[in-house]
C-alpha cells in the first residue's frame, strides 16, 4: 500500500472516531468483509481487532452483518456485553443490491430494543454501509 493510500484509509477509518490505542472487537467476520477497512482500523489503533471470544472491555464494537445472518437484536446485544461507557456500535451491511442488503429501517428497528440509539451513517466502503449506534441516554 502506498502511502497515499495508507493516509485515505487512516481517513476512512478515523470518520468512525477510532483512535490510536483504542480497542475494537470484531463480530461477524467473514471473507466478505473490507479487508481495506479493516487493515486501515488495525493501522489507526495501532493493534489488532479483538474477536468475538475476547472479554476486555473495548471502546468500540465493528459489527458485520448480513441479511442470512440471524436475529440483529440478539447480535446488538452480544455485542455490547464488553462495550466500555461512551463506545459505540458500528453495523457494516452490505450495500443496496449487493447480496446480503439489510435495509437500514431493520437497523433502526432493532437498535432501541438492544438498548441502542441510531446516530450517523458515513461512507466507509464501496461495498459496506455503516450505521453508527451508541447507548441511549438514562433519564
Amino acid at each position: 500500500m502506498s502511502e497515499a493510500e495508507a493516509v485515505t484509509e487512516n481517513s476512512v477509518a478515523g470518520r468512525l472516531g477510532f483512535k490510536d490505542q483504542d480497542l475494537i472487537q470484531e463480530f461477524g467476520y467473514d471473507e466478505d468483509v473490507d479487508f481495506d477497512l479493516r487493515d486501515g482500523l488495525e493501522d489507526l489503533v495501532g493493534s489488532e481487532l479483538l474477536t468475538e471470544e475476547d472479554h476486555e472491555v473495548v471502546d468500540g464494537v465493528i459489527l458485520w452483518w448480513r441479511a442470512d445472518d440471524g436475529d440483529l437484536v440478539d447480535a446488538l446485544v452480544d455485542s455490547i456485553t464488553t462495550l466500555d461507557d461512551g463506545g459505540v456500535v458500528w453495523v457494516l451491511t452490505p450495500k443496496s443490491g449487493r447480496d446480503g442488503y439489510v435495509p437500514p429501517a431493520d437497523i433502526e428497528e432493532a437498535a432501541p430494543t438492544a438498548g441502542l440509539h441510531v446516530t450517523t451513517s458515513p461512507a466507509v466502503s464501496d461495498d459496506w454501509a455503516a450505521t453508527r449506534l451508541v447507548a441511549r441516554r438514562k433519564k
